[in-house]
C-alpha cells in the first residue's frame, strides 16, 4: 500500500470485459518524508471510491487484494484505489 495523488484520467476505447464501467486514473506516489510527489506515475483502477484528479488516495498494489476490493475474483488488475485520504499528518 502507498499514498498517491491522482494526476490524470485515462480513457480507453477498448477494455477487457472485466474492466467494464471501471474508471482508470493516473496516480503519482506521495513522499512520506515531506508530502511531495515522487516516483513514476502509475495507472490505477478506481475501486468504486469516486476518486478524481487532485484527490489524495490510498493505493493497493497487489492483485489478490485488488480483486477483493473490486469483488471480482477474475478481474485482470493489480493496482487499485482503495480509499480517498482526507488528511495527512507528518511529524518531524
Amino acid at each position: 500500500m502507498f499514498v498517491a495523488k491522482v494526476i490524470g484520467n485515462v480513457w480507453a476505447t477498448r477494455k477487457h470485459a472485466g474492466l467494464k464501467n471501471a474508471t482508470l486514473l493516473l496516480v503519482k506516489p506521495v513522499s512520506p518524508a515531506d508530502g511531495t510527489l515522487s516516483g513514476e506515475a502509475q495507472l490505477a483502477l478506481d475501486g468504486n471510491q469516486g476518486a478524481g484528479v487532485g484527490d489524495t488516495v490510498l493505493i493497493v498494489d497487489e492483485g489478490g487484494s485488488a480483486r477483493k476490493i473490486l469483488r471480482n475474483p477474475k478481474a485482470p488488475v493489480r493496482t487499485v484505489i482503495a480509499g480517498i485520504v482526507d488528511k495527512i499528518h507528518l511529524e518531524k
